[in-house]
This record gives structure tokens, sequence and C-alpha cells, in this order.
């Protein structure tokens, strides 16, 4: 039966949490919370369904806000529950906006269940990792080509123009008003990385995010403007990154992501000797435009 969720299921979300957590290829996105009381409260102003079988909660999903429209938590099923049923009541609770959801490439129930349901491919995302130790040219000269300087604080209105022109603009980092962009930067395992050239014009960014529970540190963008590519300036944000993730004796790996169609970084990625660890895939629901 499907039906909204109630506070009393949150035990079996939980179990569904965990079992996601157990294979890489389960992955959905899904609550961040892995605690019964955090999950109260991630989940508590979060309208969901569930599927109830005979032994409790068999399959969730819900709806978030997200950029112009919708973002899809799940559907996480661990035990064969009418995935294509529950997709369509959540789309019903769409009233017209584009629904996003986001799998494992793996994930092959689940993405099959998607596109049933209307949603198609947008894009690939792959992520690449690589021991900071292991990363090549990490331990070489200084990486930051001559004429070139370093900083790390960028004004909001400079970090809009270099992400917008080096970017797909696909981000609600662009809508950022002043003061969630200061409290971002602000974060302890948040850091910006921008180049500038001889002009003091900021012409390349890189962001990294501390993940110290996983021992792991996250380039969560890295941003070249077109005009300035081909100067390697790429290569120098990655090193630059590594080299800070090292001053964190508790973070051992570097990770890195690139869409499909991002063909430089990825061979930028291979040439430092990243390997592939983990590609999800974006879908939109069918007859909306993309964000």
């Amino acid at each position: 039966m499907i039906r909204p969720m109630q506070a009393t299921d949150l035990p079996d979300l939980l179990a569904l949490l965990h079992w996601m957590d157990a294979a890489p290829e389960r992955e959905v996105l899904a609550p961040d919370a892995r605690d019964l009381a955090e999950l109260r409260l991630e989940c508590e102003d979060t309208p969901a369904l569930v599927d109830e079988g005979p032994d409790g909660v068999r399959a969730y999903c819900s709806l978030a806000p997200f950029r112009d429209g919708l973002a899809l938590e799940g559907p996480l099923s661990e035990r064969g529950a009418d995935l294509r049923r529950l997709l369509r009541r959540a789309a019903e609770q769409a009233e017209g906006l584009p629904v996003y959801a986001f799998c494992a490439r793996d994930n092959v129930e689940v993405r099959a269940a998607l596109e049933e349901a209307g949603f198609m491919p947008m894009h690939t995302t792959d992520f690449y990792s690589v021991p900071l130790g292991a990363l090549k040219g990490s331990r070489g000269a200084d990486p930051v080509p001559p004429g070139y300087t370093v900083t790390h604080t960028l004004g909001l209105t400079d970090y809009r123009a270099l992400y917008r022109a080096a970017e797909d603009a696909w981000s609600a980092r662009l809508e950022w008003e002043p003061e969630v962009y200061d409290a971002h930067f602000s974060r302890d395992d948040v850091r910006l990385i921008a180049l500038q050239d001889p002009s003091g014009r900021a012409v390349a960014f890189a962001e990294l995010e501390f993940n110290p529970a996983e021992a792991r540190a996250d380039l969560t963008h890295l941003a070249v403007h077109p005009a300035e590519r081909g100067q390697r300036l790429g290569r120098a944000l990655l090193l630059l990154a590594a080299a800070e993730a090292r001053r964190f004796p508790e973070l051992r790996t570097l990770r890195v992501r690139a869409h499909d169609h991002m063909k430089a970084a990825r061979a930028l990625y291979a040439r430092a000797g990243l390997t592939h660890c983990r590609a999800v895939v974006t879908y939109l629901r069918d007859g909306e435009e993309e964000a």
C-alpha cells in the first residue's frame, strides 16, 4: 500500500538507508542522516511516500525543492516494491514542476523504473579518486604558471562571473545571496583556491570540501575561464587543492568529478593518476525543460 510516510516509519527508512550504503550500485539521492534522531529532524518538513508491505515499509521516495523545480529522493527499495507506481504517485505531487532524479549508473532497477515513469537521462557525472600521496606531480616545483597568483578569497560578483563563464550554469550557486556565499566559504571544512592573471583578474578557481569521517577531500568544483584554457591552470588548481588537503593528516584521498561532456577535465584527471570510482546519472522528468 502506498501512503504518506509517518514518524513510525523512520526505523524502516533507516534500515533502507543502511541497505543502500552496503553496495555502491544501490545509490540514489537520499537523506543524509544515519541516526534515528537526526533522520527525524531531516524528514520532519519533507512530505514523503512509502510503500508498506506485510513486513513494514519496503520503499520510500520524497520530493524536495531544487533549482526551478523538485529533486526526487529515492526511490529506495530493498524488497521489490512497485517502484513504477510509487514514482507515478510522486509525480502527481509535483504539480507540473520539473523533477530531477539522481542514481548510480549501475542501479539498473531504479533506472528502468525512472525511465518508465517518464524520466529521461540528462548526463552522467563520473567521480575519480587518488591517494593524496600518489597524485602525479604533487611533489614537484610550484605548479602556478609564471605571472599568475593565488588567492583564497573572491568577491561574489567575480565568483558568479567566472562560474557562469566556465561552467554550464546548472548550479544554484549562481543565485546565492551574499550572506549565503560568505557563510559557505567561512566553514572550516571548505576552501576556495583561485588564480589571478597578471592584471589581477580571477581566471580560475577550485572548491575543496573536507570529509574527515571518510578521510577524504572532495574537489567539488574546478573552473577555468575559456579564454585561459591551455595555460595548465586546471593542473595548477588540482595540485594546489591536493597540497591544501595534505595539511590535514586525517585526510588520505582526493576525489574529483566531471560530467560526461567535460573531456578536458577527464583527460587532466587521467594524466594526474586518478582512477574512476563512481558514476551517477542525472534524470529529468520527460516533458519539462532542463534547468
